[in-house]
């Protein structure tokens, strides 16, 4: 499911949430209310710092995640 940003119509509060396609829009977290517009989101370009790549490569170890390492990488972590 795609993460889009909102704007309440009734109150002005914006927030993100999950939603598919054919979802129903989201009530305002801050009045309830349904009256939402969804938002043009900005693209965020990835990380290419090779110390932002590593700390995500840390944190997703950290959580049991080996898919983002080379078959080589994994295999001298699964070894240790």
């Amino acid at each position: 499911m795609p993460m889009y940003d909102f704007q309440c119509q009734h109150c002005g509060h914006g927030f993100e949430a999950l939603v598919r396609g054919s979802s129903p829009l989201p009530a305002c977290p801050a009045c309830a209310s349904t009256e939402v517009g969804r938002q043009v989101s900005a693209p965020v370009a990835p990380g290419k710092s090779k110390a932002i790549i590593a700390s995500n490569r840390r944190l997703a170890a950290a959580q049991g995640h080996f898919s983002n390492f080379t078959p080589g990488e994994r295999a001298k972590l699964l070894k240790g």
